[in-house]
């Protein structure tokens, strides 16, 4: 594969040609590309200073804001590989596990030089020259199913990632991109650094405001956002809000949803809120960065999961069935990816058992990323998600899968988020426990839901516990469903309807 333009010599030809334009909006103000720049340069001059080793890894804490980006365009300015932490960091001089892990002495948090020192242009120097092999970005993965892993990306398959979603999404100079997910979040390769390689505007959301949907539809109206990538919260936030205000967001050209199942009843509403937009579902991992994509068409299954589609150009994926072997037509099994994207293995290589598997397949051998995801395939080639292998449980000897029950949960009416959970039981091996928020004003109640439930589950997949709630259910900072209180939520100790705490 030929070699694509860097992300760094790219965003410095845009500051360099086109100084004035805007690259960021934060809290309502625009940072220029030169004042990027320059902030990136004397980062960069900080950097070198207080680690001379061109080898050593830099930590920063990721709290959101133009001078975090501006620290870590002066890493890609110094060749310097850097890992991206979740803020705040402790004080008193201790680092955070990661940190320790990825054997960084300096978390450095960004600086602020003074009006006097904003104001004295920055001596640009060209960009350390790497080789695409070498690393740059570092990303920890979330966690959820065990100990967070460090994923370290090279400079090569971030230039090829950002080249291709820059071409995918129409990203120019002038496109505003909105940027929701947190700076730690490997969706930020689009938001953020796809858009600064090719001159767009970057549009920043405040973590602390991001559940407040009134703030969240200004941002999109009075910045003309044309591109919105976010997970499936984010769009039920803004579903929920203009239900009865019809309002709408004409601006809007792609939106793009990511990391969770959609539910059905949102994918319906989103072509009224976004007129004129194109709907994509992209699928992928930390580890291997977007690898399918579906763009909604209307063939979608009305009451089912959205597509993930077909692999992106370049992607190669392989469905492993539970014997082993590679499914080569329809049917059902573990999805394996490789990607030009993704990463050669996690930072600690004793990580990588097990979750990285070589196949031979259409005439080539390749390394695959084994994602954990169980996937189907269909006669015209198109995957959905069908759940996780560490989301099959078994109940009273038979198995089951959790994902698929959430799904259910989801098809009735009057559900707008579902979470299933498995708990030990001393006679049933596994007991299912869901909990389920109710749309607003509904009355529905657990003994109907169980009713909908018996209709389209095997006894043993029905929830021996359903607490149905009022307010949103815990989700993680990316977004997605946090288990542990979900647990504490579906205690036997606590009611089966109500609002959750």
């Amino acid at each position: 594969m030929m070699q694509q333009p860097s992300l760094v010599g790219s965003f410095v030809s845009h500051a360099t040609d086109h100084p004035c334009d805007p690259a960021l909006v934060w809290h309502g103000e625009e940072t220029t590309y030169r004042e990027l720049h320059r902030a990136a340069e004397r980062e960069r001059l900080r950097i070198a200073r207080l680690a001379p080793d061109g080898d050593e890894p830099i930590g920063i804490p990721a709290a959101k804001s133009p001078s975090t980006i501006a620290l870590v365009l002066a890493c890609l300015l110094e060749g310097r590989r850097f890992l991206l932490l979740p803020a705040p960091v402790p004080e008193g001089g201790t680092s955070p596990a990661p940190a320790e892990r990825a054997g960084i002495r300096h978390v450095l948090s960004p600086e602020d030089p003074g009006p006097d020192a904003r104001e004295r242009p920055a001596e640009p120097k060209p960009p350390r020259t790497t080789e695409p092999a070498d690393v740059s970005f570092m990303f920890t993965t979330s966690g959820s199913t065990g100990r967070p892993k460090i994923v370290p990306l090279s400079t090569g398959a971030v230039d090829r990632f950002t080249t291709w979603a820059g071409e995918r999404f129409g990203i120019r100079r002038g496109t505003t991109v909105l940027n929701y997910a947190p700076l730690t979040f490997d969706l930020c390769l689009l938001d953020i650094w796809a858009t600064l390689k090719h001159g767009g505007r970057v549009v920043l959301v405040d973590p602390a405001r991001a559940t407040q949907p009134g703030h969240l539809l200004d941002l999109l109206s009075r910045h003309e956002v044309q591109l919105v990538q976010a997970v499936p919260m984010f769009y039920q936030l803004l579903v929920d809000a203009t239900a009865q205000s019809g309002r709408r967001l004409d601006t809007v050209e792609h939106v793009v949803f990511t990391g969770d199942s959609l539910p059905a009843r949102c994918l319906a509403e989103l072509p009224r809120l976004f007129p004129g937009a194109r709907l994509h579902n992209v699928y992928g991992c930390t580890e291997t960065n977007d690898s399918f994509l579906h763009e909604v068409d209307g063939t979608e299954p009305p009451d089912g999961p959205v597509p993930i589609g077909r692999p992106l150009p370049g992607v190669h994926a392989v469905i492993v069935g539970a014997d082993g072997a590679i499914v080569t037509g329809p049917g059902t099994g573990e999805l394996h990816v490789a990607t030009p994207f993704q990463t050669d293995g996690y930072l600690d290589r004793a990580q990588d058992a097990g979750r990285f598997a070589t196949h031979h397949h259409d005439g080539e051998t390749r390394r695959y990323f084994r994602s954990g995801d169980l996937v189907r395939r269909d006669e015209d080639g198109r995957v959905t998600l069908e759940g996780r292998n560490d989301h099959q449980v078994k109940v009273r000897g038979t198995r089951v899968n959790t994902h698929e029950v959430e799904q259910v949960l989801l098809d009735h009416p009057e559900v707008v988020e579902a979470a299933v959970v498995a708990v030990p039981d001393p006679v049933a091996g596994r007991l299912l426990r869901g909990l389920v928020r109710r749309a607003p004003d509904s009355r529905l109640n657990s003994l109907a839901l169980r009713r909908h439930c018996a209709q389209r589950l095997p006894l043993t997949a029905v929830p021996s516990t359903l607490r149905i709630v009022d307010d949103p259910l815990p989700r993680t900072s990316t977004g997605k469903i946090d288990r542990a209180p979900v647990e504490r939520a579906c205690s036997p100790s606590q009611p089966t309807e109500g609002t959750a705490t």
